[in-house]
């Protein structure tokens, strides 16, 4: 009698139980998985920081896995996910066409304003 033992990794077995055979699992299955940024907020902090990036094969898997890599030592009180090809980002090297239309409207720099002197905490 032989006896043969299938590794399973987290997402692997279907939700729906349809009896399909979903055992074979390779490493390449994992390096399938989706790209996921972590955001921690810290204990003293207002908002959350990036903190690192992740793969994962849904988004309870990478709150997990966010959970046990960036909060061992109980550094932070919230955690968010996020898969990354929903970040949309600006390109550095735009950054001068991209921010231009700013440097045109002086008027939003407080330094232009002149507060009366009634006003001491602005």
């Amino acid at each position: 009698m032989s006896f043969t033992q299938q590794k399973y990794f987290y997402g692997d077995i279907p939700e729906d139980h349809t009896g399909k055979d979903n055992t074979s699992t390779t490493f390449e299955t994992k390096n399938e998985w989706p790209l996921w940024e972590v955001f921690v907020r810290s204990k003293q902090g207002l908002d959350h920081k990036h903190v690192g990036s992740l793969h994962a094969a849904d988004a309870a898997m990478a709150m997990e896995n966010a959970r046990d890599v960036y909060t061992r030592r109980q550094e932070g009180v919230s955690l968010w996910v996020v898969e990354s090809k929903y970040i949309h980002a600006s390109s550095p090297d735009d950054a001068d066409s991209f921010y231009e239309p700013a440097n045109d409207k002086i008027y939003r720099y407080p330094v232009f304003y002149q507060l009366p002197d009634e006003v001491n905490h602005m």
